[in-house]
């Protein structure tokens, strides 16, 4: 079906009842029902966000940031340029340590989620998938550590090559092959880790952050002698 666009380029006739069964209209009728505009962008948050938790989980994505530009540039430039060249061992130097503080960070926010029990409300999958990216984020940096064409690298590429081959994964990810390690690093665990902290981060705005635990009624009356003041009731 074609329609005339208006000076502005936009269809006149974008959403006609006829339409209503285009996969197009569908799927942007499941969009913007799991992720309304108002949600996935709000212009405000609940008062108990001010939190530093709350703080190491944007500090997580900023550190995965840097991590991902760097990795980008030393993969463009090669081993030559991050081994010889100033430039490289600065950039080298800043993908590391943005690593480190990006585990860092994340930990923190795990831990701290934990013991809110950030599960609860219907929010078991946020929780998984933050898990999940922690954990295939061990394996990228594991990768990482292979891919360095060091001294290093080889030391740690022999001492997990008879752990790795003893579970039977060793057919499968050759530790000793760097050109097969370079490319789980640089790209299939990359994205496995990107999708996972995307799906993370809309499943937050969809589900909200998780409220605190409620107080136990018991904590808001305080004996005084033989009455009770009761927090809860105004003076």
């Amino acid at each position: 079906m074609t329609f005339d666009p208006d000076e502005s380029g936009v269809g006149l006739q974008a959403d006609l009842p006829e339409d209503a069964d285009q996969w197009s209209a569908r799927l942007r009728r499941t969009a913007v029902s799991a992720l309304p505009p108002a949600r996935l962008l709000p212009d405000r948050q609940p008062a108990y966000v001010a939190s530093w938790i709350y703080v190491f989980g944007a500090l997580t994505l900023a550190a995965l940031a840097i991590v991902v530009l760097t990795g980008m540039v030393l993969a463009i430039e090669g081993p030559t340029w991050w081994h010889l060249s100033r430039d490289g061992l600065f950039v080298n130097s800043m993908h590391l340590w943005s690593v480190e503080l990006f585990f860092f960070f994340m930990v923190i926010h795990l831990w701290g989620k934990f013991f809110m029990a950030a599960w609860r409300g219907r929010r078991r999958a946020t929780w998984v998938t933050g898990v999940l990216a922690f954990v295939v984020s061990i394996a990228a940096a594991f990768t990482g550590y292979l891919s360095q064409q060091n001294f290093d690298s080889q030391w740690i590429a022999t001492q997990a090559k008879d752990g790795i081959n003893a579970t039977g994964a060793g057919a499968y990810f050759n530790v000793l092959n760097f050109g097969q390690m370079l490319m789980w690093h640089i790209l299939l665990l990359p994205l496995v880790v990107g999708f996972l902290v995307i799906v993370h981060v809309l499943l937050v705005r969809r589900r909200g952050v998780v409220p605190p635990f409620a107080p136990d009624p018991e904590d808001l009356v305080v004996p005084v002698g033989d009455l009770s003041v009761d927090r809860t009731v105004a003076p």
